[in-house]
């Protein structure tokens, strides 16, 4: 699924290899998906998309935003985005098709759920899209700890490590996957209630946030996710699906797991604190 280390390396790869392309034709809704998400009519896409020249693509979140003149090409967190080069077999199952002037077609295709939204940007009034925009990335300048301790500031005292990081787009892009480890370089357990954190707990907490996102980022994401060439990311998780029933990397304790707010949870017993 598409989080901050993802999006920002997507568009990073577009910005490299696609920018200044032309997109010479286009397939929507190639394959039925019931939870494929589009803002209009499959020739819609063919007949606004085919034409166009692809500009500068960013990382928002969970979202990747690809300009097409006065049109923009937002996929959202379910849409996986992949490049095939001339000749290569495309899938048989894929929702939609950008065929570009040099042979190649980006591919996107939906896991559980996706949206694929072509739409004019100050036009479009998707909040998840309006908050990705308008907050600060953990990877940047304005994302300092005077920023973080105004969300802080803004949340209840009785609400958990996850609900706080991880939920009402209060950090746009940081989802339940990067969640995991975020929490167990910090020591926290994800039903921590956060709101008895000393203020050097708090800094730490930031500090975490801030330094996790930036090693997911310049290892090219998560090695649980793939980049547009099918490639994964180099960074090692240490809590996920991959790791759970194993031993702690810090501490050697077995690795759990558990169902909490909608999602997944991996932690260790030991290493963070409940």
């Amino acid at each position: 699924m598409l989080e901050i280390p993802e999006s920002l390396n997507l568009a990073k790869q577009m910005n490299q290899r696609f920018r200044g392309r032309k997109i010479v034709d286009t397939e929507a809704a190639h394959t039925k998906h019931s939870f494929a998400w589009y803002t209009g009519e499959p020739d819609f896409y063919a007949k606004t998309m085919t034409g166009c020249v692809i500009g500068e693509s960013m990382g928002i979140g969970s979202m990747l935003e690809v300009s097409l003149g006065e049109y923009s090409f937002v996929m959202g967190d379910g849409i996986n985005l992949r490049c095939f080069l001339p000749g290569e077999k495309l899938p048989e199952r894929y929702q939609i098709r950008l065929t570009l002037d040099d042979g190649s077609s980006l591919v996107c295709t939906v896991q559980m759920y996706g949206s694929m939204s072509l739409v004019k940007p100050k036009e479009y009034d998707n909040p998840y899209y309006l908050a990705a925009k308008e907050k600060p990335l953990p990877v940047t300048e304005d994302f300092d700890y005077g920023y973080f301790r105004k969300l802080r500031e803004e949340s209840t005292g009785t609400m958990s490590a996850k609900a706080f990081l991880a939920t009402q787009q209060r950090i746009p892009g940081l989802g339940n996957g990067v969640l995991q480890d975020i929490l167990l370089r910090a020591g926290l357990h994800p039903r921590k209630k956060v709101g008895n954190l000393t203020e050097s707990r708090w800094k730490q907490l930031y500090e975490t946030v801030t330094e996790t996102l930036s090693r997911m980022t310049d290892a090219g994401g998560r090695d649980t996710e793939k980049d547009i060439f099918g490639k994964k990311g180099e960074y090692v998780t240490l809590l996920s699906k991959n790791t759970v029933g194993k031993p702690c990397p810090f501490c050697g304790s077995i690795i759990q797991k558990a169902n909490y707010l909608g999602g997944t949870v991996y932690f260790c017993p030991s290493c963070q604190e409940l």
